[in-house]
């Protein structure tokens, strides 16, 4: 295995490879490439293409023409030998174009939910490093960190930045010398079978002179690529595999492991634990006190007797478990409950036994909850003994996860149309003076414009001005297209979720001139997303109707 730069002869000449006839040879550019890169004001084209080095000295610009270029990134083609195929994973091909996974690399800004966690837990050393790291220019290198179940760097911004700031693909905007911390995710591949050649989608890193670059491939970079092997079960006793949030939670509860759920007001912390449990036991521990948790003692002076009395959460749960199904008691709001309170949950989640009387049902199972201090005066960080009972799982609600739910729960067809092009406004910052967004606050709004046959005047009040503003602009802009687009199938394949979900929406508001063209281009992007417009459009049919 071997990795270098192409050559503009593969890209642009006569024989070159029939790859780029199909995608082109512009290469779009990550976050971390971006961090990474002086920015002169031009460094991408409205796509977030980049100019990316060549071989021969010369690059291809962010116009996909082939020229010299000052400020360029690593756009890394990977030549394999052939007992190196079985390495990639998820080979796919459509339409002559072939694509696979190899490797994990920084790529994407964080998400803004764990992102404020590893601004704070990060600088204070909260964050457990994973013993790997990553090349940057000039020999420096960026450790990498575990985030619940993700891998994330932290890379401050130290390159020249003409406007004064650098803006990242989520539209965040940083300034110098401030930190983006970047996820670090499976990298995806061009792959041509013929020359046994990998050609990364992306320019994956950048802020090397030419020199540096050449030698950071042919030495550091592959070794920093590399993952480890997925082992054949039949070979071993363990396995490595990809879960989402749910399945964390279920595998815990399913090994009687407590499990305490991180994220952010309105990420749907409780809405998790009822999609496992409908009939989980939840205690709101803000409105609770050790009493009520422990239960209480009655003296009888009368009798000379003392009578303890069970909590009455104890007794529902009881109740609850008696069916002999797993059933979650779910302490909600821990990190705002007083440390006493917290003593008391303590010892109920290391001994499962309440009062030091009572043990809790065999078939019940422990979860809470507590949101980020930055977001409430009276939350407390977890006592060190309390936080280590507890596996933790890190919520972020994104508008890609966040759809399927949407549908299900039968969201206002406006809501999921607008956050589907507008993905910055699913939450906004709280300041305590004004109302703001987030994914409960959209669900309130969805509730307002159902019982108000879409009234966007009521959304200010919910959402926060901002985004009410933008809602309404949004809607008036969408009248002004009038045609869709024409997309191959690859160009199709190399979109993000939430790029589908501009376009799906984009098909919708042509769909009434031209409905079978529109959904048949929707149809090409997925079952999720031919799902969502179906849903949106019926509903929006529906309500014209009546």
């Amino acid at each position: 295995m071997k990795a270098g730069f192409l050559s503009a002869d593969q890209i642009f000449g006569r024989r070159g490879l029939g790859l780029f006839e199909r995608i082109g040879p512009l290469a779009p550019t990550t976050d971390f490439a971006r961090t990474l890169s002086d920015d002169d004001g031009f460094l991408t084209d409205p796509d977030g293409n980049i100019n990316y080095y060549l071989s021969d000295g010369e690059a291809v610009s962010r116009f996909g023409k082939q020229e010299r270029c000052e400020l360029c990134a690593i756009r890394p083609a990977v030549l394999l030998e052939p007992e190196e195929v079985k390495l990639l994973q998820n080979v796919k091909e459509e339409h002559g174009v072939y694509t696979a996974q190899f490797g994990e690399y920084p790529s994407v800004i964080l998400d803004e939910s764990l992102r404020e966690m590893a601004e704070h837990d990060q600088p204070a050393g909260a964050l457990p490093k994973t013993g790997k790291a990553y090349t940057l220019p000039g020999g420096r290198t960026a450790e990498e960190y575990q985030l619940g179940a993700k891998k994330v760097v932290c890379v401050p911004v130290e390159t020249n930045l003409t406007l004064g700031f650098l803006q990242l693909s989520s539209g965040l905007c940083r300034t110098y010398g401030e930190p983006v911390f970047l996820e670090v995710k499976p990298v995806t591949w061009f792959y041509d079978p013929e020359a046994q050649l990998l050609v990364s989608q992306n320019a994956l890193t950048a802020g090397f002179e030419r020199e540096e670059a050449e030698a950071y491939l042919a030495d550091r970079f592959l070794s920093e690529l590399r993952t480890v092997e997925t082992p054949e079960r039949e070979d071993y006793a363990f396995q490595f595999a990809d879960h989402d949030e749910l399945d964390l939670i279920r595998a815990y509860i399913q090994a009687d492991i407590p499990v305490f759920l991180h994220g952010l007001s309105g990420d749907g912390k409780s809405d998790r634990v009822r999609q496992i449990d409908p009939d989980a036991l939840d205690i709101e521990l803000v409105n609770e006190n050790p009493d009520s948790i422990n239960g209480k003692t009655i003296y009888n002076e009368a009798k000379d007797e003392v009578r303890e009395i069970k909590p009455v959460w104890l007794v529902h749960l009881e109740k609850l478990c008696q069916d002999g199904k797993l059933h979650i008691l779910f302490f909600d709001e821990l990190t705002n409950a007083t440390k006493q309170t917290q003593s008391v949950i303590f010892k109920i989640v290391l001994e499962r036994i309440v009062n030091n009387r009572w043990r809790l049902p065999e078939n019940a199972r422990i979860i809470a909850a507590g949101n980020d201090r930055a977001e409430s005066t009276v939350s407390h960080d977890l006592a060190e003994p309390l936080f280590g009972r507890f596996a933790h799982v890190y919520i972020r609600t994104t508008v890609e996860n966040w759809m399927p739910w949407a549908v299900s729960h039968k969201i206002n067809p406006y809501v999921l149309e607008f956050l589907a092009n507008n993905d910055l406004y699913l939450r906004t910052p709280y300041t305590g003076k004004e109302p703001n967004a987030d994914p409960r606050r959209w669900e309130l709004a969805s509730r307002v414009l159902d019982s108000s046959n879409n009234d966007f005047a009521l959304l200010e009040p919910i959402v926060g001005k901002e985004p009410a503003e933008a809602f309404l602009k949004f809607f008036k802009a969408q009248q002004q297209l009038t045609a869709l687009g024409n997309y191959t199938d690859a160009e199709l394949e190399r979109f993000s979720a939430a790029r589908k979900y501009q376009l799906a929406q984009q098909c919708l508001n042509l769909a009434p001139a031209k409905p079978e063209e529109a959904r048949a281009l929707v149809e090409r992007l997925g079952g999720e997303f031919l799902a969502w417009y179906d849903y949106v459009w019926s509903r929006k049919q529906t309500e014209l109707k009546s």
